[in-house]
């Protein structure tokens, strides 16, 4: 027999090792998708705005930073389980659908622009993802 650990249950220790060790929240912004009806909304006069997609638990960490770089340097690990939660509702197939569509992620009052997305697998499985984002 194979001891090894199903799909299920690596994510559920994922999202646990996460609320145990950072338990912050973060909101990825989104372009929304209602648009206005009207001549002004068809010729793209109307801003249709952003939407709010809010992910817990996450852990963040700050990184450093050079002199000519950008003011902060922030790495959010996100819970896989979180994120392909909020797929359906969104209308997207994969979490690479909905990075790309992705303009920024906000945490607190402060908005950050993404560098870089890592997916973090173990035994086949996505786990987190590593998000670089800068202020």
């Amino acid at each position: 027999m194979g001891g090894g650990m199903c799909g299920a249950g690596l994510q559920r220790i994922a999202d646990a090792l996460l609320k145990a060790l950072g338990n912050e929240t973060v909101s990825l912004l989104l372009p929304a998708t209602a648009m206005a009806g009207d001549a002004a909304g068809q010729l793209g006069l109307v801003d249709p705005g952003v939407q709010e997609v809010v992910i817990s638990p996450v852990i963040l960490r700050e990184l450093t930073t050079g002199s000519l770089g950008p003011r902060r340097r922030v790495e959010f690990t996100l819970p896989a389980s979180a994120i392909t939660s909020q797929l359906p509702a969104l209308g997207m197939g994969t979490a690479d659908d909905l990075f790309k569509a992705m303009f920024g992620l906000s945490y607190g009052c402060d908005l950050f622009h993404v560098e870089s997305i890592v997916p973090e697998s173990f035994a086949g499985t996505v786990c987190f993802y590593v998000v670089t984002a800068v202020e």
